[in-house]
């Protein structure tokens, strides 16, 4: 098998994109994530461009990897400089980071805008900074900046560049697509011609994705005769983002054939771009490919059935293989064998008639305006109630919420809950920054007094959705919730229709802790359908 080898730079430019920050602890965390996972080369930025990257660098110094290199980003040296007199450069070759990338010009407009150098000093920029690192000890990779437009713009010129980094002890030539304005044919085109003209030079590629091509135009480089491939993890960057490495590994090693990672860190892969969207507080987009949430969601009945017969009839690879897992999402489409797919996934049978009922049941409801894919605890308890197997956790009495306002005070909110566990009756009253965060506190001072272990969970996310706007605030509301228990992670998403945000808010809540219920004890005595 032809190795490849993944560079990557979400440290650097990743963080460019709009919104990404990391602290330089996160940043070691990321690392360690990337350096388990297999990635080869982990740029980490410049060492002094600021404090933060400076405490990143003394941090990273201390550290253990199991095989990746640290990587530390810098430009060539300035003009009339010379190499070894340049402070840049000088701090590059005095950091601990066995590899330098060093960025240079290639075309032929930035020298004359933005470097105002001629086409000899900028050869002579390159091949001195290359070679002085070299003198340091250091590993140099060279990012031939806007490489592509370079080259329409004067191939010889591009060449000149990219052997004058070769021949002063550059290890990687990494022709970049800065701009992003390539489409993979000419990318293909471009390393082909490259190759041919400097056999014996290891390319990388590196692009930009503001064509929706980053991807595409990675996979054509390799094929093209790219040994390394640059990019970041979900593809973050500035602009449109970079290419997208969760995307590039999977494709290179499993559906091309080339050596990237060992084969079991493959697993991996959903876990490091979910961790990393973690940290930055930022959620992968569910249809990203591999490792997004609907990666392999099935709706229809027809696919439903397919996979139940055979996965390969409707996916394109085995979700376990990259750590995702497959699902089927229920919706007014839902046949028979989307409902008896997730029931079986959960535990339960469900006889024909069983399941034609929930089938009815889920197609009304989605009709009156319940949304199931985004909310799986309440599926689940529909299913469950569908099979006779549905625990209430408590006979509901009635709730109120008060809400005052005074000139001059803060707004106060209070909920008073009445519900019965068993045979007790329970009167309880809350205060809370909100009518449903109120609620959820008199709530839980009530049933946690049976259930202990509801008491870890939480609310991460609170979404109203009006469903008719021609009723203006008179229209019907579906509110969905998104819940976690504390210890395991484990979360989960419920689901409130109503045309009162409160009572959709209400209904919501308690599918939520009901769900989390379902496989805990059982009441201290008998329950009834209020809960």
């Amino acid at each position: 098998m032809t190795a490849v080898k993944l560079y990557d730079t979400t440290l650097r430019d990743g963080m460019q994109g709009q919104g990404m920050s990391l602290s330089a602890a996160e940043k070691v965390r990321v690392v360690h994530a990337l350096d388990q996972l297999g990635v080869q080369f982990i740029e980490a930025g410049f060492p002094a461009s600021n404090p933060k990257e400076a405490e990143l660098f003394e941090l990273l110094a201390a550290e253990n990897l199991k095989q990746a290199a640290i990587c530390a980003f810098g430009m060539t040296r300035r003009r009339g400089v010379e190499a070894d007199q340049d402070e840049a450069l000088r701090l590059l070759a005095s950091t601990f980071a066995p590899v330098v990338t060093l960025v240079g010009k290639t075309w032929s407009l930035h020298l004359e805008k933005v470097t105002k150098v001629s086409p000899a000093e900028n050869l002579a920029m390159i091949s001195e900074s290359v070679a002085y690192l070299r003198s340091e000890g250091k590993r140099v990779m060279y990012d031939a900046e806007h490489f592509f437009d370079g080259w329409e713009d004067d191939r010889d010129y591009a060449l000149e560049c990219l052997q004058a980094a070769q021949q002063a002890g550059a290890e990687v030539l990494v022709l970049c697509d800065t701009n992003g304005a390539n489409l993979p044919s000419q990318i293909r085109s471009a390393v082909e011609s490259v190759k041919a003209a400097l056999p014996d030079a290891e390319l990388g590629i590196h692009c930009h994705n503001d064509l929706e091509c980053g991807v595409a135009n990675a996979l054509a480089a390799v094929t093209a005769g790219s040994r390394q491939v640059q990019g970041t993890i979900n593809g973050y960057g500035e602009r449109c983002g970079n290419s997208n490495l969760v995307s590039i590994l999977p494709a290179l090693q499993l559906k091309l054939g080339y050596e990237v990672i060992p084969p079991e860190q493959m697993k991996q892969l959903s876990s490091v771009s979910h961790f990393v969207a973690d940290l930055l507080n930022v959620a992968v987009d569910p249809d990203q490919a591999y490792v997004g949430r609907n990666a392999f969601a099935h709706k229809g009945g027809m696919h439903v059935a397919g996979i139940a017969a055979d996965a390969r009839t409707f996916e394109h690879m085995d979700p376990v293989a990259v750590g995702n897992s497959r699902s089927v999402l229920p919706s007014e489409l839902s046949g028979k064998a989307t409902v008896v797919a997730r029931a079986e996934e959960i535990g339960l049978e469900l006889d024909d008639g069983q399941a034609r009922d929930a089938v009815e049941t889920l197609k009304q409801r989605e009709h009156d305006g319940y949304h199931y894919e985004a909310a799986e605890a309440s599926f689940d308890l529909l299913l469950r109630r569908e099979a006779g197997k549905y625990q209430p956790l408590f006979t509901f009495e009635s709730f109120k919420v008060q809400t005052e306002l005074r000139a001059g005070e803060k707004v106060e909110t209070e909920a008073i809950v009445k519900i019965r566990v068993g045979e007790k009756r329970y009167v309880t009253v809350a205060e809370g920054n909100g009518p449903v965060n109120a609620l959820d506190k008199a709530l839980r001072a009530a049933i946690t007094r049976h259930y202990p272990e509801l008491d870890d969970i939480e609310l991460t996310g609170y979404r109203v959705r009006i469903l008719d706007t021609a009723h203006g605030t008179g229209a019907g509301t579906r509110v969905l919730l998104d819940s976690r228990r504390g210890e395991s992670g484990d979360s989960w998403g419920s689901i409130g229709v109503s045309p009162n945000i409160i009572e959709a808010s209400w209904e919501a809540l308690v599918d939520s802790l009901a769900y989390a219920f379902q496989n805990g004890a059982s009441p201290n005595g008998s329950g009834a359908d209020g809960g």
